[in-house]
């Protein structure tokens, strides 16, 4: 898919910062490779990309995204299998999904050829900070800002497009427990839910920290205008299983088009699991919690992968979910990271190999 580099201009670090990183300790996105991706956007065109060492940049203060938050950002990951080949998860669903953000948010698309020849040679020359094992990989950050020096309230003329990429383990590594929103909304009708953009994530980090304090890792999300719905669950797209069915709610402007749900749903008919895709009402999932139907929860995305839900509390009641020995959540993580990683067979073509 990479295209040859004479479109893009390389400078390569002259040291490395590999050995003095212990991968066996790695806190999720702290620490980031030896090199980045950059391309502006200027004229109305984007200009030549480049691979430059990870540095600071500078920016006047009056850089639009400061004020008027036209940022944008994907979140992917890039694994290495036992015999080194380094492989990417449906790229093209992060692509596409990047230029929809921006869309949204009035900022111009990014040109496929230079986006995976960028990333591509990006992953040539940090391939030592990919390490093979299951739970290993490199997570990589693919973000725009506007940096126009301008404080007037329209859409920048200039632009940044960015690649960062962050060693990763595995993001939670026990169940977590949720609280289920009654005040606070993560979007609403008509608005930027549906994309990855960063003032998605800011708004959250309110509502999610009174969670903490009441000894919840997360919340999930319900509709703006009734809180009867459920959404989604922190940074994932959130599933049910009541008795052997699997249920989630639809896509909407609402609600993030995550590639690891749709993947979900695509194994659980390979797998003969029935899955709804339907609107999941707060007491629905309560009174199954209650006589027992209520069999999983769990939460799905790129940085989680499967992030299992023991607890559920709504208006003062608390829920614990004592999860099923058949487990649809371990069922799915694995046949997941058995494709990312190049272990099991791939029928969907959604494993691309970087070479």
């Amino acid at each position: 898919m990479a295209k040859p580099t004479e479109k893009i201009s390389i400078e390569k670090s002259e040291s490395t910062k590999i050995n003095s990183v212990d991968f066996s300790k790695l806190d999720f996105g702290k620490v980031f490779t030896d090199h980045m991706f950059v391309c502006d956007y200027e004229n109305g065109q984007w200009q030549a990309p480049k691979i430059m060492p990870y540095q600071a940049m500078t920016f006047e203060p009056s850089a639009r995204v400061f004020h008027y938050g036209q940022a944008v950002f994907e979140g992917m990951k890039a694994y290495k299998d036992d015999e080194g080949k380094v492989f990417l998860f449906r790229p093209k669903q992060n692509f596409e999904r990047i230029n929809k953000s921006a869309e949204r948010l009035s900022m111009p698309a990014f040109p496929e050829d230079y986006f995976f020849t960028g990333l591509e040679n990006l992953l040539k020359l940090d391939n030592d900070w990919i390490k093979p094992g299951l739970g290993n990989s490199l997570y990589i950050r693919p973000f725009v800002i506007a940096t126009e020096p301008a404080i007037s309230a329209s859409p920048a003329n200039t632009y940044r497009f960015m690649i960062i990429c962050s060693p990763a383990q595995s993001y939670y590594n026990s169940p977590v427990r949720v609280l289920v929103a009654e005040h606070y909304s993560r979007s609403a009708n008509g608005g930027v839910g549906a994309a990855k953009a960063a003032g998605n994530y800011a708004a959250q980090f309110y509502p999610t920290s009174l969670a903490q304090k009441e000894g919840f890792q997360q919340i999930i999300w319900t509709d703006a205008d009734t809180h009867t719905y459920l959404e989604e669950a922190g940074t994932m797209n959130v599933f049910f299983r009541v008795n052997d069915t699997l249920i989630t709610a639809p896509v909407s402007d609402r609600i993030l088009d995550g590639i690891t749900r749709k993947s979900i749903i695509q194994l659980a008919e390979d797998l003969g699991i029935t899955c709804e895709v339907r609107p999941v009402k707060v007491e629905e999932i309560k009174k199954a919690a209650k006589d027992g139907s209520l069999k999983e929860v769990f939460g799905a995305g790129t940085a989680a992968v499967i992030s299992e839900i023991s607890a559920f509390q709504h208006k003062d009641e608390l829920f614990e979910i004592s999860g099923a020995e058949d487990s649809y959540a371990k069922l799915f993580k694995q046949t997941l990271l058995n494709i990312q990683y190049n272990v099991s067979e791939d029928v969907h073509g959604w494993r691309h190999e970087v070479k």
